[in-house]
């Protein structure tokens, strides 16, 4: 799996354990919906760590939050 996969899966995952709809998280965020919707559905596929930050901020938690699962720990290095 890759990078942005899991990024992908996790904004998911967590929308779906705090119960927020895309547009919630979005308005939550002060972000667009249509940023938000780019990303989960891979329109844009590089989302900076900013606007990862931003999410984490309307989902209440921290980047450290957001990227401490077994998944991204085991992620391999996509660059070789």
């Amino acid at each position: 799996m890759n990078t942005y996969t899991l990024v992908r899966n996790r904004i998911l995952s967590l929308c779906e354990e705090k119960r927020f709809t895309i547009n919630r998280l979005a308005n939550e965020s002060g972000i667009a919906p249509s940023t938000l919707k780019n990303i989960l559905y891979g329109k844009s596929k590089n989302p900076g760590i900013v606007t990862i930050k931003i999410l984490c901020d309307g989902l209440g938690i921290s980047l450290l939050d957001f990227f401490n699962t077994d998944e991204f720990k085991e992620l391999e290095q996509e660059i070789k």
